[in-house]
């Protein structure tokens, strides 16, 4: 690819586009529109389930523009957050030996039905669909999460002082600790500002990858689902990627 001078992402351009080649949905979100969606999902774990910094949140969902709002939502207000991709893809489990139930879990349905997912207990549950509108249908002691964070307003709840010292996942890694793993990783990518990465979403579930090191860098992302590999060089020129993941 040509070099390019890094510009910061401006405030119109997406800075996080969903693609589907399978179903053609596409979803394009600017800083300000993924920040309210964070901030629906902060108001409604805070507000709606009434956690507090420190509770403990499973979040079981693939790389989509929901979970972007989900992570962030649940970062803003302190929240320990786990993350785990698949079991198929022989991965450790959450965190072996845990104190269950979980606080809030979020899945999709797929993994729901899925016996070979192991989906953890929890007070809070949410079925998070990755479809264009609202669930066709909720099994008890589940709520859709589209619905549900509408509720919210789009604006954050009132926060606390978050430190980087405090955990941000259950096993004691801390927010200054990500922080920091995110952008050696953005710098092992050579992710600067203003840099589009395009994202093979079904090769990259870790949002370390997707979602983390990319902000850390000040770059936009597009996270392809069911990426036909027959088009990735129409969708790079598309949608003027400078790195493809």
């Amino acid at each position: 690819m040509a070099d390019h001078a890094p510009v910061a992402v401006a405030t119109h351009e997406p800075l996080l586009s969903y693609l589907d080649d399978a179903t053609g949905e596409r979803t394009d979100l600017t800083a300000q529109q993924l920040g309210a969606w964070a901030a629906r999902s902060a108001g409604l774990l805070r507000d709606g389930c009434g956690l507090r910094p420190g509770d403990r949140v499973a979040v079981l969902l693939p790389p989509h523009w929901r979970t972007a709002a989900v992570l962030i939502g649940a970062w803003s207000v302190g929240l320990s957050v786990s993350f785990r991709p698949r079991a198929l893809a022989g991965l450790p489990v959450l965190e072996p030996g845990a104190d269950l139930p979980y606080d809030a879990v979020f899945v999709t349905p797929e993994r729901l039905d899925d016996w070979l997912e192991d989906v953890p207990e929890g007070t809070h549950r949410y079925l998070v669909g990755t479809g264009p509108g609202p669930l066709s249908s909720v099994p008890p002691g589940w709520l859709d999460w589209s619905t549900e964070v509408l509720r919210h307003p789009e604006i954050a709840p009132d926060l606390g002082v978050l430190r980087p010292t405090d955990p941000a996942s259950p096993d004691g890694t801390s927010y200054g600790e990500w922080g920091a793993v995110a952008r050696e990783y953005a710098t092992q990518l050579d992710l600067r500002a203003g840099d589009r990465l395009l994202v093979d979403a079904a090769e990259h579930e870790q949002p370390l990858k997707w979602l983390l090191a990319p902000l850390a860098a000040g770059a936009s992302v597009v996270l392809c689902a069911n990426l036909d590999r027959s088009r990735l060089d129409a969708h790079v020129t598309a949608e003027q990627a400078t790195r493809v993941l």
